[in-house]
C-alpha cells in the first residue's frame, strides 16, 4: 500500500476515534455539574458537595465497567463480519447515546428518572467504546507498512489524550462564550449535542474507508472465524497470551493514563481547590503540548520493541507519580479565602511531566497487542484484554482516589492504588511478557 494511502487511513481512522474520545470524556470533564443537575436537587436530591461527586464519579465510571462487554460484543462481530461496518456502528452508537445526554430531563424536572437514564445513556456509550478502539487499532495495524505499525498505531493512541483535550476546549469556550450562567442553567447541554455535527462528520469518513485487506483475504481463503470467542479464549496459549498482556502491560498502563490526566485534573480542583477552569485551560495545553510525544514513542518501539518502552513507562511513573503530585501540593498558595492559586506554567510544566510515562505505556500498546494474535481473532483477542484493563483497573483510579479524600485519608494516600498496580504490571511484564522477534514485528501483518 503506497505511504500516503496508508497516512489517508491513519487520519480517518483516527478522526472516528478522536470523536469517540471526546463523546465519552465529556462527562468527566463536567462531572460537577452533571453532579448537580442529575443528583442534586429534586426529591432524590442529595446536597453535600462531596456526595454529589462522587455520584457523578461512579456515574462516569459506569461507562467503563461495561467496556469489556462492549469488547466482546463488537469484537465478535469484527472477526465475523469485518472491521469497517462493525466500527461504523460503534460510532453511532456512541454519538447517538452522547446527544440524548443532552436532551435528557434533569433530576428537577423528573426527579429519579433523570439520573437512571444518564446512566443507561453512559452504559450504551460505555459499550460502543468497547468496541471502537480494537476494530480502530486493528484496522490500522493490518494496513500499516513494515516497520511502522508502532508509530502508525500510536497515532490513533494520541486520539485517546486529544478527545480529552478536545472536551475541554469546546467546555472551555462555550463557558467564555455564555458566560458561567448560562453555561451552568443550559450551555452545559451543547457540547453533547455538538456530537450530532461530528457523528455525521464521522460516518461520512468511515464510509468512504475500504474494509482491511487482512480481513478480505481472509474471506476470500473462507478462513474467518465463526467462534472468535471460543477461539481467543477457549484455547490454552491465546487466553494465556491475553492474560499476560492484561496484568504485565495493559492494568499498568490504565492506571497511568488516568492518574497522571484525568486524576491530575480532580486532584487540582476537587484536593487543591484550583479554579476549575484554571485547572482544564493548564490540562489543555499539557494535553496539546504532550501530543507529539505519542508518535515519538511509538517510532521508538518500531526501533527497540514495544517492552521496553512500555516497561520503561511502567516504571518512570511508580517512582515519580507521587513527586510530581507533592510537587503540585508545593506549588499552589492557599488564599485566605481557602481557594489554590498555582503558577500557569509551573502547572503546566507538572501535567507535562506527568504526560511523560503516559506517551511512553500507551503509545507502543496497540502494536504490541495486534501482534500479538492471529487475525482471524485478532479484533476479539486485542478489544478485551485492552478493556478488561482500561474499564476495570483505569476506570476505577478517580473513584478509588475520592474515595479515601471522602474518608479523610492523606491526599497521596489515593495514588497508592495507581502506583501499585503500575509496580505489579511491570513485574509481571518483566519476568513473563517478551517481544515478537524483530524480523516479525517489522514485517508485514497477516
Amino acid at each position: 500500500m503506497a505511504m500516503a494511502t496508508c497516512w489517508r487511513t491513519v487520519a480517518a481512522v483516527s478522526l472516528g476515534t478522536l470523536f469517540s474520545w471526546y463523546d465519552f470524556f465529556l462527562h468527566g470533564v463536567m462531572a460537577a455539574l452533571l453532579a448537580h443537575h442529575f443528583f442534586g436537587a429534586g426529591d432524590f436530591g442529595v446536597d453535600a458537595p462531596s456526595a454529589l461527586f462522587m455520584l457523578s464519579l461512579l456515574n462516569f465510571t459506569a461507562g467503563f465497567v461495561v467496556r469489556p462487554v462492549g469488547a466482546l460484543l463488537f469484537g465478535r462481530l469484527g472477526d465475523m463480519i469485518g472491521r469497517k461496518y462493525t466500527f461504523l456502528i460503534t460510532l453511532l452508537v456512541m454519538g447517538l447515546s452522547t446527544c440524548a445526554i443532552g436532551l435528557l430531563p434533569t433530576v428537577a424536572s423528573v426527579g429519579m428518572a433523570a439520573p437512571v437514564m444518564l446512566v443507561l445513556l453512559r452504559l450504551l456509550q460505555g459499550l460502543a467504546l468497547g468496541g471502537e478502539y480494537g476494530g480502530a487499532v486493528v484496522f490500522v495495524a493490518e494496513q500499516a507498512p513494515p516497520g511502522r505499525r508502532g508509530l502508525h498505531t500510536a497515532c490513533v493512541q494520541t486520539t485517546a489524550s486529544l478527545g480529552l483535550a478536545m472536551a475541554l476546549a469546546v467546555v472551555l469556550l462555550l463557558r467564555a462564550l455564555l458566560g458561567e450562567a448560562n453555561f451552568i442553567e443550559w450551555g452545559w447541554r451543547l457540547p453533547f449535542l455538538l456530537s450530532a455535527v461530528l457523528l455525521a462528520l464521522g460516518v461520512w469518513v468511515r464510509l468512504s474507508m475500504s474494509e482491511s485487506p487482512v480481513y478480505l483475504a481472509l474471506r476470500q481463503r473462507g478462513s474467518a472465524s465463526r467462534t472468535p470467542i471460543r477461539e481467543a479464549f477457549g484455547h490454552r496459549e491465546p487466553l494465556r497470551r491475553a492474560l499476560l498482556l492484561l496484568f504485565g502491560a495493559v492494568a499498568g498502563q490504565a492506571v497511568v493514563w488516568y492518574a497522571c490526566q484525568f486524576h491530575a485534573l480532580f486532584y487540582l480542583v476537587e484536593v487543591l481547590q484550583v479554579d476549575e477552569v484554571q485547572a482544564q485551560v493548564m490540562l489543555l495545553l499539557a494535553l496539546l503540548l504532550g501530543a507529539p510525544l505519542f508518535p515519538l514513542f511509538g517510532a521508538l518501539s518500531d526501533r527497540i520493541g514495544r517492552r521496553p518502552v512500555l516497561l520503561g513507562g511502567l516504571l518512570l511513573a511508580a517512582v515519580g507519580l507521587i513527586p510530581v503530585f507533592d510537587a503540585m501540593v508545593a506549588a499552589t498558595v492557599i488564599t485566605p479565602s481557602g481557594s489554590g492559586q498555582i503558577d500557569r506554567l509551573h502547572g503546566v510544566g507538572l501535567l507535562l511531566l506527568l504526560l511523560l510515562p503516559v506517551a511512553m505505556v500507551y503509545a507502543p500498546l496497540a502494536a504490541w497487542l495486534t501482534e500479538s494474535f492471529p487475525a482471524r481473532i485478532r479484533y476479539t483477542a486485542v478489544s478485551l484484554p485492552y478493556h478488561l484493563g482500561n474499564g476495570w483497573f483505569g476506570g476505577l483510579v478517580p473513584v478509588i482516589a475520592f474515595a479515601s479524600l471522602s474518608h479523610g485519608e492523606v491526599a497521596r494516600h489515593g495514588l497508592l492504588y495507581p502506583v501499585a498496580v503500575a509496580c505489579l504490571s511491570a513485574l509481571v511484564g518483566g519476568l513473563w511478557l517478551r517481544d515478537l522477534p524483530a524480523a516479525r514485528r517489522r514485517g508485514p501483518l497477516g
